[in-house]
């Protein structure tokens, strides 16, 4: 498969390596240009390209950049691709930490409805609620038990199966999250946020989160500090 990964930092980096070592055809960009990407390149055979360049004739690209960069991506990014390209947003809201507030978020909109908004694409929600050291070191084969499972969210049945196939090689169960409006189940804060837990523990926390943004989670007027002196 033809992937484009638009973000190289904890996750993007890792979705990178995994994927050219399962033999995909990758092209990766960040914001700060393709020189920049030279060692990943390098090391991984990845295509580095500028962002412009990452959806043109890409089967699935892959969104991995902070919340507050996303209405900074080309306002013409996806324009001329075909309705079917799928895209896929890994991104969380973190206000306190690094976004500062993002109003629709606070008001009650998925995270990922609002990043969508912003494509003006549709979108997957997948990869968010794993570290990337995990999603780097810890996939398994299929029925190994334990395998840790990761939620998948999206509104079409047929993107949301590719995404979930792509889950599984790399070595994690998919569980279906429903529609991206559902997609709230599995941000930060929630109980299958971070927690690695398989399909089953999955299944219960997804049915267990509460739609309410925990105060730790939401903006305050100082918002946003950093990771290691919330504001």
């Amino acid at each position: 498969m033809k992937i484009g990964i638009i973000g190289a930092g904890n996750i993007g980096g890792t979705l990178t390596r995994r994927l050219t070592a399962l033999g995909h055809e990758v092209a990766v960009a960040n914001s700060r240009g393709p020189q920049t990407l030279a060692d990943l390149a390098s090391e991984t055979g990845a295509r580095a390209v500028s962002v412009s360049e990452v959806a043109p004739g890409a089967d699935l690209v892959i969104v991995t950049i902070p919340e507050i960069r996303v209405p900074d991506l080309p306002s013409g990014l996806f324009q001329g691709v075909p309705d079917n390209l799928i895209v896929v947003d890994t991104g969380n809201y973190y206000p306190r930490q690094r976004d500062g507030e993002i109003r629709e978020i606070e008001a009650g909109l998925p995270e990922s409805r609002w990043v969508e908004r912003q494509l003006h694409h549709p979108v997957i929600k997948a990869f968010n609620n794993i570290y990337a050291q995990h999603l780097a070191e810890n996939g398994r084969p299929a029925g190994t038990p334990g395998r840790i499972a990761l939620p998948v969210a999206g509104d079409d049945p047929r993107a949301k199966a590719v995404v979930m196939d792509l889950v599984d090689e790399l070595g994690f169960d998919a569980v279906d999250t429903g529609g991206l409006d559902e997609s709230w189940r599995q941000q930060p804060g929630s109980p299958v946020y971070t927690t690695d837990k398989d399909a089953e523990g999955v299944k219960r926390a997804l049915a267990d989160a509460d739609r309410h943004r925990t105060p730790d989670w939401q903006a305050t007027p100082d918002s946003p500090g950093t990771f290691e002196a919330p504001a």
